[in-house]
């Protein structure tokens, strides 16, 4: 049995392409059940012996400053801001006070992010049972001290490395940390590491290294460490960022020497229309964005009660196309009820009951099954437990053995009937009736073997079959029918028997549900297990490895998969998933490793969380389009400005308006709007294909319009005139671009654009408005002509991008 297999405690050789394990720490002291006196703690905590290990949810509000305000784009508009302040009227300064206001937005919303991260993370946090003056109290992970006596049992999580002291079939899960796929049998005088979880039987141990000395915090510390990386988005940004600094350099090297160099004019003035070249090259509020709207997410998921550990998990919960779910906990509720005793071969129903309550006794920390019989049960004084093998998801049985009160010995089993009997045998005729009511049923069978013996169930004779009800969740019908309306696959993988689980799956309305698969009879080979689950929706009898293989082999399969569960046979699974969505009442060790927690053990918080990550995702995509259309206009009108020979159109001032109503605010309110558009990859693509000729487009216009005015206007104010008629086709084609993403419109859309043209006009009709900007139109014909190439240029916008929909399709 696998229970019965050991791995050598010292980790594999070397280079056997697992994690290595940590030499020995210092040797513990002799095991004290009644665990550290208060004064023992209280030394310990004074000379820093204590588990102080960073928190995965949140990082320090200095991070959050430093990330904010030191970026390379914010040091080069510092610079030029300063160089403005000197040189320039406040007005070519503002700027550099909307970049102040950004990164103040940016850092207020992330410490709002924080606060809800680090409150929510409190509440879900693991407290392990810790021994101390001889009673036992929980404690959070952090006042964990070295030499603590710290208590374990079926799902929890070794916190810090120890030394065993007790063990009572003390089963532990050492595969996160070394590859073993088998659990190992720990005994008094073993070692246990910290990030290896419990998945059978119970004990104590004693600390022998905390903090950042345990050796899962050495491995994760940096890896569970609050991060915005790895996700398509930020990755995407990131990219593009590196682009637009490489065209960014010799762009403006070019502007600097054709304006400060070659041309014979106003020093300052030159110096500041090439600042005002420069400064819209940068897309700075692209990287806020994203970040607020994370922010916003984390805030409004943790109103629901969602703790997001990893910020990329909400955009990645929007990207999924398959969700498996274990049954048990997610489409069930945790509890159950015994609804029928049948006794088998004749066995009296008063015995079967005492042997129930006995085996309930001899868990101290009962499943949820095992609970239920407890509660149906009560034990008998008169039995005693001289042997016990805890549940486990691989075996799918318990036993144990007993001194009966006539002094009879006798050992039991209490399992999976398909398990437990073999093929053919006709109480599995009963058993299946139950299953496909969505019944649950255990087998109770008196063992003739010894219970320590490998072949434990070989010969076991059937004696009754329980019969457990299980609630279903009120909300998980419409949870699967709103990720069917999604084109997400639901695929239910269980350790329970498959048509019991496709009985329930049925009940749920998910369709598929009457072709069960019985997960023994699956292939082990990735592509063919991957054909398999492709084709069908329910699987039974699914082991936790089996789990990690079937995650694995749909992701071979180009699929992106969410995998929820709340116990410990679901660790492996949520480990390896996309994204990994445990309950809050699930083990210590699933909520440990899943990105997504839902503290209030409510299925139907998940499409919450898909349309938050659908809102950024989307929102994004369109809000990256205005940004990075303003880049590529101002790098090509930089080039033909060099080109040409000629003064930089723009004043600071005029593209900051400009950069404002087409695309500051605007972006604001798109980036925070509901969307429900399904996610897609390929963002950089995406954006690009819209940016790139939506810039030049406007750019060249704008050009044509400032060539076109310089042989219009002459005398000592013609270059005011020149720039004025530009910026009027500059804007009118920014807010085509605008009009164009804000679709499909709305009455708050359309408000939106059409008060962002109203705050232009009224900058073009109010006097002191005109002097402050320095915008005003000269005569007719040429600002008539402004908009004439601002409307061709807007129809081109037009055409060229649904030209674009068609031939580079998203």
């Amino acid at each position: 049995m696998t229970q019965r297999a050991k791995i050598d405690p010292n980790g594999p050789e070397p280079g056997a392409g697992t994690a290595p394990v940590p030499p020995a720490g210092p040797p513990a002291p002799p095991f004290d059940p009644g665990g550290l006196t208060t004064a023992e703690v209280a030394e310990r905590v004074a000379r820093g012996a204590v588990n102080d290990v960073p928190v995965r949810s949140s990082r320090s509000t200095v991070d959050i400053i430093r990330a904010n305000v030191l970026t390379r784009f914010n040091a080069i508009i510092g610079v030029l801001w300063v160089v403005m302040l000197v040189v320039a009227p406040f007005q070519d300064s503002l700027f550099g006070y909307v970049i102040l206001a950004n990164t103040g937005i940016g850092i207020i919303q992330e410490l709002r992010a924080k606060k809800t991260l680090d409150g929510l993370a409190v509440i879900g946090e693991a407290k392990p049972s810790v021994r101390r003056d001889g009673r036992t109290a929980e404690v959070s992970t952090s006042e964990i001290v070295l030499d603590d006596v710290i208590e374990l049992g079926p799902g929890d999580k070794v916190v810090v490395d120890g030394v065993v002291g007790e063990a009572d079939g003390l089963e532990i899960d050492e595969s996160l940390l070394t590859g073993e796929a088998d659990p190992v049998l720990k005994k008094p005088g073993d070692p246990v590491m910290s990030g290896s979880f419990v998945v059978a039987g119970g004990g104590a141990f004693t600390a022998t290294r905390v903090g950042r000395e345990a050796y899962a915090a050495q491995l994760a510390e940096e890896a569970t460490r609050f991060t915005l990386v790895h996700s398509e988005l930020r990755s995407g940004i990131s990219t593009i960022l590196k682009y637009v600094t490489w065209m960014m350099i010799p762009t403006s090297i070019g502007l600097i020497v054709s304006q400060l160099v070659v041309k014979d004019t106003n020093l300052k003035d030159s110096i500041a229309r090439t600042v005002g070249g420069i400064v819209p090259m940068i897309p700075e509020g692209l990287v806020l964005l994203t970040s607020v709207a994370f922010a916003i997410g984390v805030i409004r998921l943790g109103r629901q009660q969602c703790l997001v550990q990893e910020l990329p998990a909400i955009e990645g919960l929007a990207r999924v196309d398959v969700v498996c779910l274990d049954k048990t906990g997610t489409l069930t509720e945790g509890g159950m009820d015994v609804t029928e005793l049948r006794p088998l071969g004749g066995a009296e129903t008063t015995y079967v009951r005492s042997v129930l309550g006995a085996l309930g006794e001899s868990d101290p920390r009962p499943n949820a099954s095992l609970q239920a019989i407890i509660d149906a049960y009560p034990d008998s004084a008169d039995w005693r437990c001289t042997e016990s093998l805890p549940f486990s998801s691989a075996r799918k049985y318990s036993g144990a053995s007993f001194s009966e009160g006539d002094g009879e010995s006798s050992t039991w089993l209490l399992g999976a009937p398909d398990v437990l009997l073999p093929t053919g045998d006709p109480a599995l005729d009963e058993v299946n009736a139950l299953n496909e009511q969505g019944l649950r049923v255990l087998l109770l069978a008196r063992a003739a073997r010894e219970l320590d013996d490998d072949a434990v169930a070989v010969g076991a004779r059937p004696t009754a079959l329980v019969v457990l009800e299980q609630r279903l969740r009120a909300d998980a019908a419409e949870t699967l029918r709103f990720f069917e309306e999604q084109s997400v696959r639901a695929k239910v993988i269980s350790g329970d028997n498959a048509v019991s689980v496709g009985a329930v799956a049925g009940k749920l309305g998910l369709s598929g549900a009457e072709d069960t698969v019985d997960a023994r009879r699956l292939p082990a080979e990735p592509a063919a297990m991957g054909e398999e689950l492709d084709r069908s929706t329910v699987f039974g009898r699914v082991t936790p490895q089996q789990k990690r293989d079937m995650v694995g082999a749909l992701q071979s399969r180009g699929h992106t998969v969410a995998m929820t569960g709340d116990g410990v046979n679901d660790v492996l699974a949520l480990k390896d998933a996309d994204i990994g969505v445990s309950m809050g009442s699930g083990s210590e060790a699933t909520r440990a490793v899943a990105q997504i927690v839902l503290l209030n053990n409510s299925f139907a918080t998940l499409p919450s969380v898909v349309a938050e990550g659908r809102r950024v995702i989307g929102n994004i995509t369109r809000v990256a389009t205005l940004f990075l259309t303003k880049t590529v206009y101002s790098v090509l009108l930089a080039i033909l400005v060099v080109c040409w020979q000629v003064e930089y159109p723009f004043l600071p001032r005029h593209l900051t308006l400009l950069s404002t109503l087409t695309i500051g605010v605007p972006a604001f309110f798109l980036a925070l709007a509901p969307n429900k558009e399904r996610a897609r990859p390929h963002f950089v693509r995406r954006v690009m294909r819209y940016a790139i000729p939506g810039g030049v487009i406007a750019a060249v216009a704008t050009f044509v319009t400032y060539l076109v005015a310089r042989h219009h206007y002459t005398g000592p104010e013609a270059l005011d005139a020149e720039t004025s008629a530009a910026t009027l086709t500059l804007f009118l084609t920014s807010m085509w671009v605008l009009a164009i993403v804000a679709r499909p419109y709305s009455w708050w859309r359309i408000a939106l654009v059409g008060s962002m043209g109203g705050a232009f006009l009224l900058v073009l009709v109010v006097p002191w408005l005109q002097d402050f900007f320095q915008l005003k139109l000269v005569g007719t014909q040429m600002p008539w002509t402004a908009v004439g190439i601002a409307v061709a240029a807007a129809a081109l916008i037009e055409v060229t991008f649904r030209w674009v929909d068609r031939r580079f399709p998203a």
